[in-house]
Formats: structure tokens, sequence, C-alpha cells
């Protein structure tokens, strides 16, 4: 079955730097745009970056400029690289493979002095 598992959350202070890790199996995602979605207590889950295919990449307003997603087909993992972290970034955060019910456990990032 397709699976994805979300890694490299923790604690970290304001202004500071964290990389999440997504590890895709059952599915290649070669052949799929991935996203990484965040959801904060009381909030709705929401897109933070998309990596296409092809590689080109987009994201949210709230992280352009702070955000980077990247990935490795061969090692079928999408990476969010988090820097200047903010206390509202606080939330547990989730790669899917675009469009589908595909979604890892999440990770959670707390920001915090």
């Amino acid at each position: 079955q397709v699976r994805l598992v979300e890694s490299g959350g923790g604690l970290v202070q304001p202004g500071g730097s964290l990389t999440l890790s997504c590890v895709a199996s059952g599915r290649h995602i070669m052949y799929s745009d991935m996203d990484w979605y965040r959801q904060a207590p009381g909030k709705e889950r929401e897109l933070v970056a998309r990596i296409y295919a092809g590689g080109m990449e987009d994201y949210a307003d709230f992280v352009k400029g702070r955000f980077t997603i990247s990935k490795d087909n061969t090692k079928d993992t999408v990476w969010l690289q988090m820097h200047s972290l903010k206390s509202e970034d606080t939330a547990v955060y989730y790669c899917n493979f675009r469009g589908t019910a595909y979604w890892g456990q999440g990770t959670q990032v707390t920001v915090s002095s």
C-alpha cells in the first residue's frame, strides 16, 4: 500500500531552522506533484509548498523566502527546509501526493522560546 512517512520535526527557537523529510513507499514520487501541508490547533490544514513532478516549485505567501521544497526521485524523498521560523509556523506538517488521500502521520514542529 501507499505510505508516506514524515520526520524531522521538533522544538526550535524563533529564527531557527529545521528540515523535514517525507519518504514514500508503494508509489514513486517521480510522476507526481508532491505537497507539504500543515495544520495548527483549531485551524484548517493549509498548503505550504508544492514541488511538481518536473521539479518546479510553488509556495504559500506566508513561507516565501523562508522555506524550500526539494526532492530526490531516486530516494522517493521530499524535503522541506525551513528557516527564520516563527511561532506561527507551529503545526503538524504533512506530505501528500497531490490530489490524493495519501497522507503520512505528520511531524510536529514547535517554534517557541
